[in-house]
């Protein structure tokens, strides 16, 4: 059994932005033929995607916003906001991008695959459940949370976001849900401006909004050691049944848009880390999804680095020893205190 799933099709570079924007179909043909090496050909079970339905988009989205977007179908070029740009096709992608994890997680529950990886566009976690933002149409994660829940794949879902930019869309699909617990690193201050440490949750989702807001220039150290300090005591008081990741590749060292510092080995040792914590808490069910990315050889290369983990493979020594920085103890520090009343650290 090729037990690393993928959903990569070329239907993705149908969703067309402006030859200036950041979002542009080269990030997913850069990815295809890293996939085309040598070395990767023929490794992974690579899964169609399909629509996702309407009643399935409509676990998180209104039904009015599902059908504007469906709406758009032929319009040549159409702005949601200045950011999220929207082409005759997207209607038709954007649902296929929700369906292509909706893919693997049926493939996961039937034990055909034992995790894997959505490379799908446009990405997801910036949509709420009205309106399209931040390159964002469809959330992917959100939509694939709410289906595995309705499948009866599982009851309680970790999510887990690694962007650059803080997932205001999942945040909001959840924070009053105590069956879905959200973990987000990013930039702060930042685009979209949510994502500040005391966002928690509400109602009976009070502590299951863990948010890791950090300025600039963090690097593999850093993120590697508050994740394991973070989210392995989290995993193993809130015990999921799946973890999804909103794999998103703009903290790396030379994206564009950002000024983290994560390279190829600290995308490869978060990586292990959450699969470790999948392995050991459910049966290593563990899918990611792609989020953000614009440095687009640099993103090719660190989701490489994804698959190799994913598949067993990791070239070279993986991070051991972290060695953070004393504005990340800080943070760390400061999470404590804010989740004092809702989880042990």
């Amino acid at each position: 059994m090729k037990r690393v799933g993928l959903v990569a099709d070329l239907c993705f570079l149908e969703h067309i932005t402006s030859d200036s924007h950041p979002e542009h179909p080269d990030r997913l043909r850069a990815m295809y033929d890293m996939l085309d090496e040598e070395e990767m050909r023929d490794r992974f079970a690579v899964l169609a995607p399909r629509m996702a339905t309407l009643e399935e988009l409509q676990k998180i989205h209104t039904e009015a916003y599902v059908r504007r977007i469906e709406s758009t179908r032929g319009c040549s070029h159409l702005m949601l906001d200045p950011d999220t740009h929207l082409s005759s096709e997207t209607h038709r992608v954007s649902r296929l991008a929700a369906g292509g994890l909706l893919v693997l997680l049926d493939a996961l529950g039937a034990g055909t695959i034992r995790n894997g990886f959505a490379l799908v566009r446009p990405p997801g976690h910036h949509a709420e459940a009205g309106r399209g933002m931040g390159f964002c149409i469809y959330n992917n994660v959100a939509v694939a949370a709410r289906y595995a829940q309705h499948r009866g794949l599982a009851r309680s879902v970790l999510i887990v976001d690694w962007d650059l930019h803080h997932g205001n869309g999942t945040q909001h699909a959840f924070e009053s849900d105590p069956t879905v617990l959200y973990v987000s690193s990013h930039m702060y201050p930042y685009y979209p401006g949510t994502g500040r440490m005391e966002e928690t949750g509400t109602g009976p989702g009070k502590g299951f909004t863990v948010n890791i807001p950090l300025p600039g220039g963090h690097g593999d150290q850093d993120f590697c050691w508050l994740y394991e300090k973070i989210l392995v005591p989290l995993a193993e008081q809130f015990e999921p049944d799946l973890i999804l990741v909103s794999a998103g590749f703009d903290i790396y060292a030379r994206d564009p848009l950002g000024t983290m510092r994560v390279t190829e080995e600290g995308f490869a040792g978060m990586a292990k880390l959450l699969l470790g914590i999948a392995q050991e808490r459910c049966n290593g069910r563990i899918l990611f999804t792609l989020e953000g990315g614009y440095d687009v050889e640099g993103q090719a290369r660190s989701v490489k680095a994804v698959l190799n983990v994913l598949d067993g493979k990791v070239p070279g020594s993986p991070l051991q020893l972290f060695s953070p920085s004393s504005q990340a103890e800080e943070v760390f520090q400061r999470i404590r205190d804010v989740h004092k009343d809702h989880w042990e650290f």
